[in-house]
């Protein structure tokens, strides 16, 4: 218990390897799981944007590096994004693929019917309601 408490007030790892006695392994592993934690809350607990009259934009990108550093991206994450226009309410989830199914799950799941959904015209948003 101690070590979530001081991990939440952001006591550095050294520390708590020290006043706890614990490994640094031990401490790096609850770091990281206390992170996991907070950004499944995050997004489980995420508001919807947009709603009647709210505009969102929406749009898909791969970050990651290229071959060598040229041409096009091989390796790395999709990314889907929102942003609700005249609001700082913006939100971005990592998708294991970039197919419609998943990508229209996510528009219900995270934008409110009634919203006008501005994006690049990708064929996978065609047809939305």
């Amino acid at each position: 218990m101690m070590i979530t408490y001081m991990w939440c007030i952001k006591v550095p790892l050294i520390r708590i390897v020290k006043d706890l006695r614990i490994s640094k392994q031990a401490a790096v592993d609850w770091s990281s799981f206390c992170r996991e934690v907070c950004v499944h809350s995050c997004i489980d607990n995420c508001d919807m944007l947009g709603g009647e009259g709210k505009v969102v934009e929406i749009d898909e990108s791969k970050f990651g590096k290229r071959k060598f550093n040229r041409g096009r991206l091989v390796e790395g994450k999709w990314v889907f994004g929102r942003i609700e226009r005249g609001s700082d309410k913006c939100f971005t989830v990592v998708v294991k693929e970039k197919s419609r199914e998943v990508l229209i799950d996510i528009i219900k799941k995270y934008v409110r019917p009634k919203t006008t959904i501005i994006s690049d015209y990708w064929s996978a948003y065609s047809g939305l309601q």
